[in-house]
């Protein structure tokens, strides 16, 4: 072993070449030519595997004599390890150090003509040979091991085993063609190997330091990729401060009154408390350390001042501008355009639309005010308004300006939905509005058409039934098909714009038609100033004051390093019964992601699964679970007042503070837990006391407001679409795509396509796999349906029309007297 370390240092010659050498993962080390090698010592060429690292500086206490005296005798003894020879590659025994690729090439050919004399072996780095192995890995089983020009390190000393030369043409043999798994093999075991020897010369903390510093070398040579977050230092501080983390209990973490001083935050009458977070002060300086790494302000920055951040469809995301201030005209410019000057057009045209709506001055086609709107859309097209809708619905205000009005959603293609949405509403007096982007999206299209087609029945198939029952939001884009669909394009539609994504337009015309017809455009205008406020609070509030900032953060920490896969909204307000719905649409849609803005794919957890429900409706359903079963860090939404409070005669407390008294103790319960001795305190007998005691230390935070108004409501919205920002912005990710419900989509159509040719064909269906092919036929055969055509012929009204206004058919000829009769599509 001794005479191994003399001769690895001997090799090294000096600190500067240790330090490039460990440049490369596999260096390619000519340690001497046969003739100037002791043969006794049998130590060969070889392609030496280093994947331990060296230290960038090597402390004092390694031996300085074994790069001075041995190093000098050795060189006196032969010339191969003459300091002369370091830089000169006609010398023989000359070892490059591998600086770089040009190094590496420049060595190889000035050492080409001397091998051929010499009948020296010829090395290559290893970036180029696991290039050339993934191309010729086909072929290596085909060419022998007595062709490989590669020799070991015997650590047994074999005294019998000398130098053997080569011939010239030997020398020209592809080194690359050597079989795989052997090649894996050498590299491990002088991998291993290495790492011993060093051990003796290294310090073990100086070795530790090297290997991470040396892992993200050998990352980032692979490619020119950057690397990604989880190889920063920031991220692997967290991740060690983790191992901390589950050494302690929120049991006692609560005690500690500065801790709990230093963890709450509020703004514009929020109040946001995360002591119960599983963190100390130093792991939010920690995560501080890892937002700045990653320029999340300069993030922030970039999306609301237009900045095209939604990179795989090469769009800005300015849902931000949608409740800026009409004042702000002129600052953001998205190719060419005005943002704010095109938003308080469309702001504008919908406050004069609705109010006429509203006061009467816009009629349906018979003369009758409308009073019935059905919202026809899908994902954030519909889950943003209805949640916005179920918050305004028992509002003071809210209750006295909706009076006569009816607003109902259709978003599902199951046409269930559609009767459920049209039931009892009077055609004559219902408007139609019909929310897609692209106005291409298969549900809704199907839905408008059905809804459509309700109204022809009963009014007829006037041409303008459509355009003065039919409402578009749509982008600009789809004009086209709007008019195609016969709406008026010039009073009834309502654009938005490719900088909106779905899940982030409820402040848009998306949410402000429905919202406006059923409310008034005022308490919509409430809605968009509380969002206004978070907006300005997200952009200008310091990290550690910054709500939504903190709340991405925490999301980030507990996903990304302690495990937690999942996460609960709990809104002790029945009013906001449909929020989780639309935080799971906003923050699974958009953050369940797994490839960063350079498009490598993750190796860190990012994306939580989303649920939740009211309390205390929610602590009879599932929280069993969170309590007992698998830690799911849970936020709870309280409010100081309630939409509408009841105090009964002999009761002590209101209805609100009964409420609010589970709000408070739920998080106490999953923190502090209960432990066995308290359980045994109570009697219980010691076979139950294992069932009946709580681990706790589970995480949550607490959110409360005055009261939940169209403002507070705005508030709440934008504190999660800024929360789910700051996630996407920490993990790398674009959380404003959504490629990943594509593939269902066009699944869907091609399985239609084959229903269609089997119902009509009489034809088993062939779907590509035995599965789906015996489900398919299954469900055709027992479905036992004709095709539309056939279902048309028989009953020329809808089904719809059967079980709706008054429960009585329309008649089949009617007295309406249209002007060019049905359009033709």
């Amino acid at each position: 072993m001794n005479q191994i370390k003399y001769f690895l240092i001997l090799s090294l010659n000096s600190l500067f070449f240790i330090q490039e050498l460990y440049s490369f993962t596999i260096s390619p080390i000519q340690v001497g030519s046969p003739k100037h090698c002791n043969r006794n010592s049998n130590i060969n060429t070889k392609y030496v595997g280093i994947d331990t690292g060296i230290t960038n500086t090597i402390t004092q206490g390694t031996s300085s004599s074994l790069f001075s005296s041995k190093a000098s005798s050795r060189r006196k003894g032969s010339s191969s390890w003459s300091s002369s020879n370091d830089h000169d590659p006609n010398k023989k025994g000359f070892a490059p150090r591998m600086n770089t690729h040009a190094d590496t090439a420049s060595s190889r050919e000035g050492r080409k003509e001397s091998n051929q004399n010499d009948n020296h072996n010829h090395s290559i780095g290893k970036h180029q040979q696991l290039q050339h192995e993934e191309s010729t890995h086909s072929n290596t089983h085909s060419h022998s091991n007595n062709k490989l020009h590669r020799f070991d390190v015997n650590m047994n000393m074999n005294m019998n085993n000398p130098f053997k030369s080569h011939d010239a043409k030997d020398d020209q043999i592809d080194i690359h063609h050597t079989a795989h798994q052997q090649q894996q093999h050498h590299r491990q075991t002088h991998q291993n190997r290495m790492s011993k020897i060093l051990s003796h010369i290294m310090p073990p903390q100086a070795q530790t330091q090297t290997q991470h510093n040396q892992s993200n070398k050998n990352d980032n040579q692979k490619s020119n990729l950057p690397p990604l977050i989880s190889r920063s230092f920031e991220w692997k501080k967290l991740s060690q401060h983790a191992k901390y983390i589950e050494t302690t209990h929120l049991r006692s973490l609560l005690q500690d009154q500065t801790r709990s001083d230093q963890m709450y935050a509020t703004h514009d009458g929020l109040y946001f408390d995360y002591t119960r977070q599983r963190i100390t002060p130093e792991t939010m300086d920690l995560l501080v350390d890892l937002a700045q790494k990653q320029n999340l302000n300069s993030k922030i920055q970039d999306m609301v001042n237009g900045v095209k951040i939604n990179f795989t469809e090469d769009r800005a995301v300015l849902h931000t501008a949608l409740r800026g201030k009409r004042e702000d005209q002129g600052k953001i410019i998205v190719d060419g355009d005005d943002v704010m000057e095109e938003v308080y057009d469309v702001l504008d045209q919908i406050k004069y639309f609705t109010e006429a709506v509203r006061s009467g001055e816009i009629r349906g086609f018979t003369g009758k005010r409308l009073r019935n709107i059905i919202s026809v859309g899908i994902g954030g097209s519909y889950l943003g308004p209805e949640f916005l809708h179920e918050c305004l619905k028992t509002e003071p205000e809210g209750i006295t300006k909706s009076l006569g009005y009816t607003l109902r959603f259709l978003s599902n293609v199951d046409p269930v939905d559609v009767e459920r949405a049209c039931a009892d509403l009077d055609p004559e007096e219902t408007l139609i509005v019909i929310v897609s982007k692209t106005f291409t999206t298969a549900e809704t299209m199907l839905n408008a058409r059905t809804v459509r087609q309700w109204l022809w029945d009963f009014m007829g198939d006037d041409k303008e039934v459509v355009r003065k029952h039919v409402v578009a939001v749509s982008s600009i884009s789809s004009k086209e098909k709007v008019e195609a669909f016969g709406i008026d394009t010039e009073k009834y539609f309502f654009r938005f714009w490719d900088w909106v994504g779905g899940r982030y337009s409820v402040c848009s015309a998306v949410g402000g038609i429905p919202i406006s017809l059923l409310y008034g455009y005022d308490l919509f205008e409430k809605f968009l100033q509380g969002a206004h406020s978070i907006d300005e609070h997200f952009i200008n509030a310091p990290f550690k004051e910054n709500i939504p900032v903190i709340m991405g953060l925490l999301g980030v920490w507990n996903m990304s390093f302690m495990g937690y896969n999942a996460r609960t909204t709990l809104p002790y307000a029945e009013a906001l019964l449909k929020l989780p719905a639309h935080i799971q649409q906003l923050d699974m849609e958009s953050n369940g992601k797994k490839a960063t803005r350079s498009g490598q794919l993750v190796d860190y957890p990012v994306g939580e699964i989303d649920f939740g429900e009211p309390g205390t409706n929610g602590q009879h359903s599932f929280f069993q679970l969170l309590h007992m079963g698998q830690v799911v860090p849970c936020e709870f939404i309280g409010f100081l007042r309630s939409q509408h409070d009841i105090c009964i005669d002999g009761e002590t407390v209101s209805a609100h503070d009964e409420l609010m008294a589970n709000f408070f103790a739920q998080p106490d319960a999953l923190a502090n837990g209960k432990t066995a001795e308290e359980v045994r305190v109570e009697g219980v007998d010691e076979d139950l006391i294992v069932h009946r005691t709580f681990e706790g230390n589970r995480p949550s935070l607490s959110i409360i407001a005055p009261k939940l108004t169209a403002y507070s409501c705005g508030q709440l919205l934008a504190i999660y679409e800024h929360r789910t920002a700051v996630q996407g912005f920490i993990w790398d990710i674009n959380s404003f795509d959504q490629w990943g419900v594509e593939l269902g989509k066009k699944l869907a159509t091609d399985v239609k396509n084959y229903m269609i040719e089997s119902r009509t064909k009489k034809e088993k269906i062939d779907a590509g796999n035995p599965a789906t092919s015996r489900l398919l036929n299954y469900y055709v055969e027992m479905s036992e349906q004709n095709p539309c055509e056939t279902l048309w012929d028989t009953n020329p009204l809808t089904s719809v029309t059967r079980k709706t206004h008054r429960e009585h058919f329309p008649p089949v000829g009617h007295d309406l007297t249209g002007h060019d009769g049905k359009l033709k599509f």
